[in-house]
């Protein structure tokens, strides 16, 4: 029996994009707003309550990105140009969001998400080349890992891992909710572990970040009520070129005000 309310593909997207613009705000501008009332003296206990929240609605974003990111793989015409537009847009998108969300013109200690999902559709690709070969596909799969750590993208090898586990299990809604959440709380805690292990924090610590992103799994309710449609959507180019003009929009904003 078919789903009497379903959603198609541009409404998850939009839905990401609308998710990730409320992460970055308050990651850019509204933590901006929280130093410049530190600095004031004056109280920020209930604002960091806000961002809290705010931060939290976007954990929604990026299990969306990977999920559309498998769709897309799963559709596209042409793989090579889809990895292509992936590859071209994490250059364009370094610079504003380095801006934004480092406040510096070039920062390595962090990369865009465009570089993680150019990694994780690369690791799809080597999936589905190398049919039949698992254990070259495992290797191929850590190195796509090892490249997202090594160049600290966002996500980093969470991220890659979480694209291949929605991507393995796409034909089980289950096993996509249940392995994933696994992936994505294990995932985090190792990411908080190998990012931060030298600043002395108590593993409680780690293990807390990884529950703080598990707000992240309402994501799965959109995906549920996915009906495989396209929909109505807005030209391919708009949903590449916001994430760069977004960041740099944010960035300008917290330089206006403060």
């Amino acid at each position: 029996m078919g789903k009497k309310f379903s959603l198609s593909g541009a409404v998850l997207k939009n839905a990401a994009y609308i998710s990730m613009f409320i992460d970055h705000f308050f990651a850019v501008v509204f933590m901006a707003y929280i130093h410049w009332r530190g600095a004031q003296g004056l109280s920020i206990d209930l604002e960091n309550d806000i961002y809290q929240i705010g931060r939290a609605v976007g954990r929604v974003a990026f299990i969306l990105f990977a999920f559309m990111a498998v769709e897309g793989f799963c559709h596209t015409r042409s793989r090579i140009k889809y990895l292509l537009r992936l590859g071209v847009f994490a250059i364009i998108s370094e610079i504003p969001f380095d801006l934004a969300i480092e406040g510096s013109l070039i920062e390595m200690s962090n990369q865009n998400v465009y570089f993680t999902l150019f990694l994780g559709v690369l690791a799809l690709c080597i999936i589905r080349k190398l049919h039949g070969h698992p254990i070259v596909q495992f290797l191929g799969v850590a190195l796509c890992c090892i490249a997202a750590a090594v160049l600290k993208t966002d996500y980093m090898f969470m991220g890659v891992m979480l694209i291949v586990v929605l991507y393995l299990c796409r034909k089980s809604f289950v096993c996509q909710v249940l392995v994933g959440s696994v992936t994505i709380y294990v995932g985090i805690v190792l990411l908080y572990i190998v990012r931060y292990w030298g600043f002395g924090f108590p593993i409680t610590v780690f293990l807390e970040s990884g529950l703080s992103e598990m707000y992240g799994l309402f994501a799965f309710v959109f995906i549920f009520f996915y009906n495989g449609q396209k929909g109505k959507q807005l030209p391919k180019a708009c949903y590449y070129l916001f994430y760069p003009l977004h960041l740099l929009l944010l960035y300008g904003i917290k330089q206006w005000l403060f």
